[in-house]
C-alpha cells in the first residue's frame, strides 16, 4: 500500500482532508496496484477540531510516525498562521518530508511548508488570498499563485480548497496512469481532472461581482458564447442600456472595461479547449471569437505570457 499521512492542526480545512482522502480511498476501490491508506496526524496524536466545527482523530503524532511513508500532505486553514509558529508542527513536518518520497499542501498548507524551508528554490502556489503574502514572506520561491496546483520536482502544493482534489488525480494518474484518475473523477463526480496550470479564476470570479443581475446574466451569456458578438455596442443592447452608460456601469461594478472583461473571457475559453481537444489554432480562435491564429497568438501571449502552442503542450489532458 502507498502511504498517504495527511497533517492537521486546530482549525484546519476539513475539505483539504476529505476531498484527497477520497480520491485516493477512490483510486483505492477502483483497483489501484498498489493501493492508497490515508492516516492522520498531528503535532500530537488525538482529536483536532476543524474550522467548521467537526472533529477528527489524529491517530499518530509527528514526532512518532516511524513507518513508511509515500506522500506527506501538509492542509491549510484560517488558522496556518497560529500553525506556523508551531516549532513541533513544522519541525514535525520537516522531519517526515525528508523520509517521504513526495510532499504537498492543500490550500494554505503552502505555508507550513514553505516555513519548513522545503520549497525553497522550487515553485509554488497557494490560495489566491496568500499568493503575495507567500511572495513577500518567502522570496526564495518562484510563486504562482494563478495556478490550480504546482509540482516541481518531489514537491506538490496546489490552491485553495477544491483544488486539493485535482492534486490528488494529479498524483493517482503520476501513480497509475490517466485512466484511473478519470474514473475516479467520474465516481466523484467532479471535473476531470483540471490541469496544473488552469487559472484558479474563471473571469467573472477574477472581476468583481457585480450587483445588477441584467449583468450578472450578461456575464454568463458571455462566457456560454464567446464566438459571439461581443462588442461594445452589442453589449449593451444586451442589457438595454446606452454604450457610454454600459460601459460606466460595468466598469463601476466589475472593476474592469467590457474590452477587458471579453479579453479574459475568449482566453479562458481558448485555454479550455486547448488543453482538452486536439482542434487547429485557427478552429480554436474562430471558436472563442478571434477570429485568426494571430489574433490568439498575440492575445494569449500578452495575457499568460507565452504562446498558445506551448501551453498546449505543458497542460494537454487528452
Amino acid at each position: 500500500m502507498r502511504v498517504v499521512l495527511i497533517v492537521v492542526f486546530d482549525g484546519f480545512q476539513l475539505t483539504d482532508v476529505a476531498g484527497p482522502a477520497d480520491v485516493f480511498a477512490g483510486a483505492a476501490a477502483l483497483g489501484a496496484t498498489p493501493g492508497y491508506r490515508v492516516e492522520l496526524a498531528a503535532a500530537q496524536a488525538g482529536p483536532v477540531r476543524s474550522s467548521c466545527g467537526i472533529e477528527v482523530t489524529a491517530a499518530h503524532g509527528l514526532d512518532t510516525w516511524d513507518g513508511p511513508l509515500d506522500t506527506l500532505l501538509v492542509v491549510g486553514g484560517l488558522t496556518v498562521w497560529a500553525a506556523a509558529g508551531d516549532a513541533e508542527l513544522v519541525t514535525g513536518i520537516r522531519r517526515l518530508a525528508a523520509g517521504s518520497g513526495r510532499v504537498g499542501s492543500v490550500c494554505s498548507g503552502t505555508f507550513l511548508l514553505a516555513r519548513a524551508g522545503l520549497l525553497d528554490g522550487r515553485r509554488a502556489t497557494t490560495h489566491w488570498a496568500g499568493g503575495e503574502l507567500l511572495a513577500e514572506q518567502f522570496p526564495a520561491i518562484t510563486t504562482e499563485p494563478d495556478r490550480i496546483y504546482v509540482r516541481d520536482g518531489p514537491m506538490w502544493t496546489s490552491a485553495g480548497v477544491t483544488a486539493g482534489i485535482d492534486l490528488a488525480l494529479a498524483i493517482v494518474a503520476a501513480d497509475h496512469g490517466p485512466d484511473l484518475a478519470r474514473e475516479v473523477a467520474r465516481w466523484m463526480v467532479v471535473y476531470l481532472h483540471r490541469p496544473g496550470g488552469q487559472s484558479q479564476f474563471s473571469a467573472p470570479l477574477a472581476a468583481n461581482p457585480p450587483k445588477r443581475n441584467s449583468l450578472r446574466a450578461l456575464q454568463v451569456w458571455m462566457e456560454e458564447n464567446p464566438e459571439a458578438d461581443l462588442s461594445l455596442p452589442a453589449l449593451a443592447g444586451q442589457v438595454g442600456m446606452s454604450i457610454r452608460h454600459f460601459s460606466r456601469v460595468f466598469a463601476g461594478e466589475t472593476g474592469t472595461t467590457p474590452a477587458r472583461y471579453v479579453e479574459q473571457v475568449r482566453v479562458a475559453a481558448a485555454r479550455r479547449l486547448l488543453e482538452t481537444t486536439d482542434q487547429p489554432m485557427d478552429r480554436i480562435a474562430a471558436a472563442v471569437g478571434l477570429g485568426s491564429p494571430e489574433t490568439l497568438y498575440r492575445i494569449f501571449h500578452r495575457q499568460l505570457g507565452i504562446p498558445p502552442g506551448e501551453y498546449r503542450a505543458r497542460f494537454t489532458t487528452f
